[in-house]
């Protein structure tokens, strides 16, 4: 239960749905902001001893706001997810604001949590090609290996989304095509080349795969038929660690990072990455100068007679 009255949740409920319909924000980050305002809302019912009103929104002062995110800091909330609750109380707040129902400044007059500058964990490219091998895969049966294959291939060949790739349907690999029309965050449409190598993995789970895979249907199933879940390939990531001595970094989303990584190590080009990757901005994209520098220090560090 949410301690709020009826008005103040019905203009929530409209707001999540308006951030799905309108800006066509990932399920994932729904989740969150729903999570963050369910949150606060309970943080400000303890801090206005009741039931929360569109008028105690409405006295909301910058104090209360950085109450609840030093509460949560309390609880272990790390800057990322600090900025995060920021960003959904802020949009939130906006839209009341819309309605002529509050003023947002006091969220505005906030500076956001100053995040960690972390580079991404990227794989070697002999570390990724054992990964995404076939006869490394960690299962008995050859459609579920060849199934998994093909999943991780797509990750580190096309640099998708776990979600990108979980979401491909057997008409995207009609007619052998030389590139995928990706639907990535926001509903942004971009098309990746397509590896002859990843395509003869997806064609190889194809043909091993026991159920009938419908043109418009997802691509890949589950044990049971169902479509798979990105939990299923997590797991056996995890244990493809165990098998191959790989550190906890070597996960699903480590591949993409190492496809960007390997891109950029071979002369590839910011702004190309940026597009076959679906980043918004070149800054996201830029991160990974930063992996590759810190890769040539640590050659240089190793190699160089003075270092």
């Amino acid at each position: 239960m949410i301690p709020a009255d009826e008005k103040l949740l019905g203009e929530r409920a409209a707001w999540l749905e308006s951030l799905g319909a309108e800006r066509r924000l990932s399920g994932n980050t729904l989740d969150a902001y729903e999570r963050d305002t369910r949150q606060f809302l309970q943080f400000l019912s303890a801090h206005v001893g009741g039931t929360v009103k569109i008028d105690d929104i409405k006295a909301l002062r910058p104090a209360d706001l950085r109450g609840f995110l030093a509460q949560r800091r309390k609880e272990g909330a790390g800057a990322r997810s600090l900025g995060r609750h920021l960003a959904g109380l802020r949009s939130f707040l906006r839209h009341l604001e819309r309605k002529g129902l509050v003023n947002a400044a006091g969220a505005s007059a906030i500076r956001s949590p100053k995040q960690p500058k972390s580079l991404p964990k990227p794989l070697s490219g002999r570390q990724a090609l054992a990964v995404v091998a076939i006869d490394t895969q960690m299962h008995d049966e050859p459609w579920l290996a060849a199934r998994d294959a093909a999943v991780l291939s797509l990750l580190y060949g096309c640099g998708l989304r776990i979600s990108e790739a979980l979401g491909l349907t057997p008409n995207a690999f009609q007619g052998r095509p030389t590139s995928l029309r990706i639907t990535g965050k926001g509903g942004k449409m971009r098309l990746v080349p397509l590896l002859p190598v990843v395509t003869e993995a997806v064609e190889t789970y194809y043909k091993l795969c026991p159920y009938h895979l419908e043109a418009d249907a997802p691509l890949f199933r589950g044990a049971r038929g169902g479509p798979l879940q990105p939990a299923i390939i997590q797991r056996e990531m995890q244990k493809l660690r165990s098998a191959l001595g790989l550190p906890d970094s070597a996960t699903p989303h480590a591949l993409r990072h190492s496809f960007a990584t390997h891109l950029l190590g071979s002369g590839g080009d910011l702004r190309t990455i940026q597009e076959l990757l679906g980043h918004a901005s070149l800054s996201t994209t830029q991160i990974y100068t930063g992996v590759d520098s810190a890769r040539l220090l640590d050659i240089y560090d190793r190699a160089h007679p003075r270092a």
